[in-house]
């Protein structure tokens, strides 16, 4: 049978349709799944790909440099800054520790130190494409661990180039390798082992190298999103998605001529996108092509596993592995260790670097190629790499289905972080998306806050950008006295959970009823709670923003914008009345949900009275003069709003303006 590239992409594509169900039914995630399609395929078993794989594996490599220009559009040049200490720390420590243990191994096994510094360099890097992916199924990238995870492989990315001018310097006199095994260009992940600049100094490789990352940040900045715009101008997607695939071709060929890291050249691309307005759209043009390149790529991975080669050196190949996935264990946990991970975090960071990296394949060929590896050495290795990627899926099961319930049990969490201002004028129990947006604005004011959250990813998440976020339980009235309860002028409440701000505002007003207490209700009966519990000043969440978008709505429909926004305004004030007699100590049900129906009946009489009413300042307003006596004269109006004017008072403001 003719293996033509067509029937080979008909086949991967056949099987990744089938293997990603199948694995995701028996949960073992869609990279194994790749993978074991990969093996069934390739070679040793049904040999369906042929000579056609190696065009597949380059095509399907593409998917790690879309992966890598998507991530790049995730983090804005700010945020990339701030993690500056944990990429040039974390991964450079990362890296050279690794380097360093794996060359001892290689030297203590008899290796010339020069074979042996580069095996360490080479296997100290770990899969982008596997870590990332794994960790985005199981939702794991933003957690601390996961986020260690990222910045080390960012820093390996880089350390590619660094790798590949040095290896060179390494070759051995007496050379070990075959001059120009198979093709001459060897690529993988946007690597080349020759370029245009290959003939320079390393000094003038440098220079080359660092012009080029210049080009991508300048262009990016301030040519790109011209273009951008006009394109836009054509509102034709397709157009779009033309010149989204076109700038990441360009980098990538751009990089590969200079010997680059395509993949490292289109992150770069993405993080200086990512403050762009056009930002949300290409991604959504890359994210298709991005999930099939990399099915492909980990279908190629998997085909491409010499089991020949295995089963010759069986024993010596299954110890090469152990001892790999050992040492970057080892090192991994140490460094972890180092900056400030434990517990569960420390355990998904190791687990999931212990891997070598798709880089390896590339690198061990052009270390062939110049001398520094034999082509025996060369091929064992490259063999153990694709075993230590084999077994990362199955390491992170089993670190999800048995270290993470085991970490769960055994661990006994810290009750809450060492509080350093003990004096603050406020205190913001609950950091969620509404209590963030509080806090923005207290910070910006210079307002001294204590925040105070029970979700430690969180917290994290915020302290990258810079704010004070305390960990423990807000809704402890000791954690409370810890922040300075006693002295501070107010507690914001916005826990998520109804039930336990409500026996938070009850508890803080019986020990300091002197203290204002703004609460947020999640609904009309949690406000009714909250107004018995004793809260000064309740804010429903969900009111501005309805009040907001029905003017909106009123508005495009044709209603003046002033009509329209007194409206809201005045079936806001109606509603308040409404839920504040509802509040009333002791009111049942039935009497609730009497008040409300007659509350309603009158805002729509209201309401249909004034659709005649167009001159405001000569006439009686009817939703001004609707009758709120149901509710009580002195029903309170929280958040400063004044009750409404009595038929006599606009009267007399009629003939004052009259006048």
């Amino acid at each position: 049978m003719d293996h033509d590239l067509l029937f080979a992409a008909f086949v991967y594509l056949s099987v990744a349709v089938l293997a990603v169900p199948l694995a995701s039914r028996f949960g073992l995630g869609s990279v194994l799944g790749y993978l074991g399609a990969g093996i069934v395929i390739g070679p040793f078993v049904l040999n369906l790909t042929g000579e056609a794989q190696n065009d597949i594996m380059h095509f399907a490599e593409f998917g790690v440099v879309m992966m890598l220009f998507l991530i790049g559009l995730e983090l804005q040049p700010q945020v990339l800054w701030r993690l500056r200490r944990k990429i040039l720390g974390l991964g450079g420590l990362q890296v050279t520790l690794t380097s360093l243990a794996l060359m001892g191994v290689g030297m203590f096994a008899g290796l010339a130190w020069q074979t042996a510094l580069a095996i360490g360099m080479i296997l100290a890097l770990s899969s982008t494409a596997i870590v990332m992916q794994s960790l985005e199924e199981k939702g794991w990238t933003r957690s601390p661990g996961g986020r260690s995870s990222f910045t080390v492989l960012l820093f390996q990315d880089m350390a590619v180039i660094p790798i590949l001018a040095l290896l060179p310097l390494l070759a051995m006199p007496e050379s070990l390798a075959l001059p120009h095994i198979g093709d001459e260009t060897a690529q993988h992940g946007g690597q080349t082992a020759t370029s245009l600049i290959a003939h320079l100094p390393i000094w003038a490789q440098g220079i080359a190298a660092l012009g080029s990352i210049a080009a991508i940040i300048l262009a990016g900045r301030f040519l790109l999103r011209p273009v951008f715009r006009i394109i836009a101008q054509h509102q034709s997607r397709e157009l779009f998605t033309a010149f989204t695939l076109f700038l990441v071709v360009a980098i990538s060929l751009l990089m590969r001529a200079l010997g680059l890291s395509m993949a490292l050249g289109t992150f770069l691309a993405g993080v200086v996108l990512a403050d762009s307005e056009y930002r949300h759209e290409l991604e959504n043009n890359i994210q298709p092509f991005k999930g099939l390149l990399l099915g492909l790529f980990f279908i190629a991975v998997g085909s491409s596993i010499d089991f020949a080669l295995i089963l010759d050196s069986l024993l010596l190949i299954l110890a090469l592995t152990f001892g790999l996935l050992l040492v970057k264990l080892l090192v991994l946990a140490g460094v972890g260790f180092s900056f400030d991970l434990r517990g569960s975090q420390l355990a998904l960071f190791t687990l999931a670097l212990a891997q070598g990296g798709e880089f390896a394949f590339v690198l061990f060929s052009f270390a062939t190629q110049n001398g520094v590896l034999g082509l025996e050495i060369s091929g064992l290795l490259t063999a153990v790499v694709a075993l230590t990627m084999l077994v990362t899926p199955l390491l992170l099961i089993a670190y999800e289905r048995v270290l993470l319930p085991w970490f769960d049990r055994v661990q006994v969490p810290k009750e809450h972080d060492d509080i350093e201002d003990d004096e603050p004028r406020v205190i913001l129990a609950g950091y969620g998306a509404f209590g963030t947006l509080v806090g923005r604005l207290l910070i910006a004011n210079r307002i001294p806050t204590t925040i105070l959250d029970f979700n430690p990813e969180q917290i994290d998440r915020m302290r990258v950008f810079g704010f004070k976020v305390y960990y423990g339980d807000a809704t402890r009235i000791e954690l409370l006295e810890l922040a300075g309860i006693a002295k501070a002028e107010l507690l914001v409440v916005a826990v998520g959970d109804a039930d336990a701000a409500t026996r938070l505002v009850e508890e803080v007003k019986r020990l300091h009823p002197h203290l204002t207490v703004i609460a947020r209700a999640a609904d009309r009966f949690h406000y009714r709670q909250l107004k018995q519990a004793g809260a000064d000043i309740i804010v429903r969440q969900y009111l501005q923003s309805a009040m907001f978008m029905g003017q909106a709505i009123l508005t495009s429909l044709g209603f003046r914008a002033f009509t329209a926004r007194r409206r809201a305004q005045a079936f806001e004030r109606h509603d308040m009345k409404m839920i504040d007699a509802m509040a009333l100590e002791g009111l049942d049900d039935k009497t609730a949900a009497s008040i409300a129906r007659s509350a309603s009946e009158q805002i729509e009489r209201a309401l249909h009275q004034d659709s005649a009413y167009h001159r405001p300042e000569l006439a009686l307003d009817p939703l001004e003069s609707a009758d709120f006596s149901a509710f009580g004269e002195d029903a309170e109006l929280p958040l400063g709003l004044e009750p409404s004017p009595s038929p006599q008072a606009t009267q007399a403001r009629v003939k004052d303006s009259a006048s």
